[in-house]
């Protein structure tokens, strides 16, 4: 299983990105996926999950109404789109499944 996160950056509050996760070593259409960060200090937290159709999604409440997960099968892409970005949610953002997770993605958001 090999999960690598991009699309982090440094962005201002209210702004928006986009994450991505490239997926390989296993049937990413056969497994559900989720998102999750961690903000510097504190633990990992749930974002965001997707099971294998894409067609039942969930989010945390804190990013509820702003974060939008889906997923390309023929791609084996996983994807996060953020908007209304607050400086708490500021993190590494890591895909995951299962157990397995990425190196993460440093999301910033910074006046």
């Amino acid at each position: 299983v090999q999960l690598v996160e991009s699309g982090g950056g440094l962005v201002q509050p209210g702004g928006s990105l986009r994450l991505a996760c490239a997926a390989s070593g296993f049937t990413f259409s056969s497994a559900s996926m989720s998102w999750v960060r961690q903000a510097p200090g504190k633990g990992l937290e749930w974002v965001s999950s997707i099971t294998r159709n894409g067609a039942t999604t969930n989010y945390a409440d804190s990013v509820k109404g702003r974060f939008t997960i889906s997923r390309d099968n023929a791609k084996n892409t996983l994807y996060l789109q953020m908007n209304s970005l607050k400086p708490e949610d500021t993190a590494l953002y890591y895909c995951q499944k299962g157990g397995t997770r990425g190196q993460g993605t440093q999301v910033t958001v910074s006046s």
